[in-house]
């Protein structure tokens, strides 16, 4: 009876763990949920991320890193000192896990990396940090690698194929806020060339109807001597029609000019 007991307390301390992960992996969802739909820096995002990443995974450091314009890799987030240290080792080196998983563009698992023959410098440079073991998951943007998330143990054991997954799913979920960080500049970009085309056209409009009054023209053909003056003076023809509006150029100069340019 004490044995049956034993079982199910260590079931119940089981299943409260699970909760406990659970409800840690749904707050970090409605977390980051949160940060894309309110003001949005994409560095507190991504040190967001780190921070629950870490205590779900049960690593102790974590890191994000970007390939640049050129492709390279560049750290972009770590948890603590000891990790950015770290991390800017393995890039000045060009190896460890983190290198290896963007290359391969496949997640890498490192249980013991003082023991590893594969990094010799980067595994000694992260067991005198107190980092042992190490998971790297890509991120992926469709077909390809934009940058990899790294995690770090400090003890060197298996790493559990559940941990693996969940950070993959870390790594997706730092994919999408850089998606999204990166459509609002796109959009915030778009919107203000929308707008410059906008005021331009009315800058344009309005010049063509003071011509056409002034000359007492078609607005059809006002537009022609606008647009025949702005290409002989070499000219934008929206600066040209804000010079008109304004009164810097005069409009018996258009007027008057012999449109070279049909």
């Amino acid at each position: 009876m004490m044995a049956a007991d034993d079982d199910r307390q260590v079931v119940d301390r089981g299943s409260a763990g699970l909760a406990t992960r659970e409800r840690q992996v749904t707050a970090t969802l409605l977390a980051l949920a949160d940060t894309l739909v309110s003001e949005y820096d994409v560095l507190e995002y991504l040190e967001l991320l780190l921070q629950r990443c870490l205590a779900v995974v049960g690593a102790v450091a974590g890191g994000v890193m970007l390939a640049g314009r050129d492709g390279e890799l560049e750290l972009v987030a770590s948890s603590d000192d000891d990790m950015r240290v770290l991390e800017l080792f393995e890039l000045q080196r060009r190896q460890g896990p983190c290198i290896d998983s963007f290359r391969s563009g496949e997640h890498l698992v490192a249980t013991d990396l003082d023991a590893s023959s594969r990094w010799p410098l980067v595994g000694a440079a992260a067991a005198s940090r107190g980092f042992r073991s190490a998971v790297a998951v890509p991120m992926r943007l469709r077909g390809d690698v934009i940058g990899v998330l790294n995690l770090f143990r400090a003890d060197p054991d298996q790493i559990e194929p559940d941990d693996v997954r969940l950070a993959r799913a870390f790594a997706d979920m730092a994919t999408i806020g850089i998606l999204h960080e990166r459509a609002v500049r796109e959009s915030r970009v778009l919107a203000d060339q929308l707008q410059g085309a906008l005021h331009s056209r009315v800058v344009v409009e309005q010049a063509k109807g003071m011509l056409a009054e002034r000359g007492q023209l078609p607005v059809d053909e006002s537009f022609r001597l606008l647009r025949a003056y702005a290409r002989s003076h070499n000219l934008r023809l929206r600066a040209l029609a804000a010079d008109l509006v304004s009164g810097a150029v005069a409009m018996d100069a258009v007027l008057a000019d012999p449109p070279h340019v049909p």
